[in-house]
């Protein structure tokens, strides 16, 4: 049966909120969460970008049941691997057995603050299949040393390790992440993009049954019209296509863009307003596709709204 997630989305909502809305989703029933990991939100009108794991320790706190999943972090440029493998084992120690390692190759918009090249993407894809050996090797705990193609290690230590590691997932919306993502992880995360052909590529590159997340970008309003107008003002991205949203890398460079697509557009890839059959349908395709875990992102603001309408509307129809 098809897990049914809730997104938290840091680009959208400030520290306090994304802890609260976590401990909704637990209360709600929701199988799992995932929460974003950005340096800027995409569009200055998203208007927030905490630091994912000041808001972990957060959630660690108020939550008892609720398996999370960061969706996903990048540990190739902004932060190095080093310090993920540090954050990690943390909050692993927080969430015993319930806290997973979801990476990918990142965005220009997150990852070129410091002044870094942007790296093209057979490289972004080379530089975090390196990031998690060094993971990895940092988690088998002693001192340790490294030297890489991209990354060194020099009397590197994490001494705070869970007893349980984490499994780490890794984000692919393209054939050479895919199957990097069937060799080095334990888990397949997609945003949505050629989903269903990166997954049997996953699969067919060694995947097997390991579990595969999807996201779905919806927004439950009062009205359909409602929903279109908010999604296309807060959350255009699902219009942009192909390599786009890894190049830019500003927010105002998002914001140029969005002027280019309409609400029609946009619309096309979200479900909006407050009927329940095609966010039903939208989860049943998902699933179908061989997806095992599905995330549910809530664009805009009445989240716990979009959370009644789903325990009392959606969830009880994919539990039957």
């Amino acid at each position: 049966m098809v897990e049914i997630g809730y997104k938290l989305a840091c680009e959208e909502h400030g520290p306090r909120e994304l802890v609260c809305n976590a401990r909704q989703a637990e209360d709600a029933g929701f199988a799992f969460a995932m929460i974003s990991d950005h340096y800027h939100p995409w569009t200055s009108t998203q208007g927030q970008s905490p630091f994912v794991w000041g808001v972990i320790g957060g959630i660690s706190q108020v939550t008892a049941t609720l398996p999370l999943v960061t969706g996903v972090t990048c540990p190739t440029v902004r932060i190095h691997p080093g310090i993920i493998a540090q954050a990690a084992a943390t909050a692993a120690m927080m969430m015993p057995g319930r806290f997973a390692l979801g990476l990918g190759s990142g965005e220009s918009l997150n990852e070129h603050i410091f002044g870094d090249p942007w790296p093209a993407a057979p490289i972004r894809i080379e530089m975090l299949e390196e990031a998690v050996e060094v993971i990895r090797l940092l988690w088998k705990g002693g001192m340790q040393d490294y030297y890489g193609a991209f990354y060194t290690l020099e009397n590197a230590q994490v001494f705070s390790l869970p007893e349980e590691l984490p499994p780490i997932y890794i984000a692919s919306e393209g054939p050479i992440s895919a199957s990097m993502a069937a060799r080095v992880g334990g888990g397949f995360i997609n945003a949505g993009s050629d989903a269903e052909k990166n997954l049997i590529i996953f699969r067919d590159s060694g995947g097997g049954d390991k579990p595969a997340y999807i996201e779905i970008s919806v927004c439950w309003a009062d009205t359909e019209e409602t929903g279109r107008m908010t999604a296309y003002e807060q959350w255009p991205i699902p219009a942009n296509t192909g390599e786009l949203n890894r190049l830019l890398p500003t927010p105002t460079h998002y914001e140029q863009v969005a002027k280019m697509v309409t609400m029609e557009d946009v619309a096309e890839h979200v479900v909006c307003g407050p009927d329940p059959e095609p966010y039903i349908k939208k989860i049943e395709e998902s699933a179908k596709k061989g997806f095992d875990h599905v995330c549910i992102h809530q664009i805009g603001h009445q989240q716990q709204e979009f959370m009644e309408f789903y325990t009392k509307e959606v969830l009880p129809h994919l539990t039957k």
